[in-house]
């Protein structure tokens, strides 16, 4: 199988998505229950909602996303901390305070930016649009404000800024890290043989 890896959309932490094999998986036996602990890879669907309990994204129709636990920051350290000890096929609720996820709002997070920077091209900017902007450090989440000829102001705190977020998380499966994966802190995929 071929690996991609992807950003999670709120969160811009790194996965890897990949079909979740049948049969023997990598490093465990035939049917063995193995729980989520450091150096396991593991695969998951996810439901995100805001402090409303609106629905905000949803990948349970898509392919699992994949990570390789134990602090290596590819999820939130407290949701990777709720999903330590629990097995394949357990349903995990967790709810994170703001600063366990996307952190406190900060009101001074305004900034001028030329629209040519802007990810998604569109003939017509508005305020309150949820856009991507293009920085050193990859594509960033923000909203429009301010619309002019040239320029937009964004507010660059994540969308979800100050709000406590509820993660309902399907566990689907679990596997043995391989020595690759750990030395280089991420999955390869499902099958641990996805190249970069």
């Amino acid at each position: 199988m071929c690996g991609v890896t992807v950003r999670l959309k709120s969160t811009g932490y790194m996965y890897s998505t990949i079909p979740v094999a049948s049969g023997k998986e990598p490093g465990n036996k035939l049917g063995e229950i193995v729980p989520i602990e450091k150096n396991k890879v593991v695969a998951f669907h996810y439901v995100l909602e805001n402090e409303a309990g609106e629905e905000v994204e949803n990948n349970m129709a898509e392919e699992p996303m994949i990570y390789l636990h134990g602090g290596y920051r590819n999820l939130m350290p407290a949701l990777e901390r709720a999903l330590e000890g629990k097995d394949k096929g357990e349903q995990v609720s967790v709810t994170l305070r703001p600063e366990e996820a996307y952190g406190i709002r900060k009101e001074e997070s305004v900034q001028r930016v030329p629209i040519k920077h802007l990810l998604e091209k569109k003939k017509r900017y508005q305020p309150g649009m949820a856009v991507k902007v293009n920085t050193k450090d990859g594509p960033k989440d923000v909203v429009i404000i301010k619309v002019g000829k040239f320029n937009v102001d964004v507010d660059t705190n994540h969308p979800l800024a100050g709000m406590a977020v509820t993660f309902n998380i399907s566990i689907e499966d679990i596997r043995d890290a391989r020595p690759e994966e750990i030395t280089h802190g991420h999955s390869h995929g499902w099958e641990g043989a996805a190249g970069h």
